[in-house]
């Protein structure tokens, strides 16, 4: 484990009463733990974000090298439309 450092943060009053108020009721030894707490969920979201952009880029990527034609918004709506035609005629 990495030396730790000491820092000094400011905070607004509601959110050092909130941390003080889970250290006296005993959630947390310190208030340095409960900054920790907040720091690796900080840290968690940051990598999920990070996962679903980079999933998103992936489908950008793979739809614009998709080989097949592009279809105007007009042949969309005749294909969904042929779509619901199928479906109907075919009691769905």
């Amino acid at each position: 484990m990495q030396p730790a450092e000491k820092i000094s943060i400011t905070l607004p009053p509601d959110m050092v009463r909130l941390i003080r108020e889970k250290v006296e009721s005993g959630a947390y030894a310190s208030t340095s733990e409960v900054i920790r707490e907040a720091m690796r969920l900080w840290q968690r979201q940051e990598e999920e974000h990070a996962e679903r952009m980079a999933a998103i880029r992936g489908r950008i990527k793979r739809s614009l090298n998709d080989p097949r034609p592009n279809l105007s918004a007009e042949e969309v709506s005749e294909w969904i439309d042929g779509l619901k035609e199928r479906a109907s005629r075919d009691g769905r």
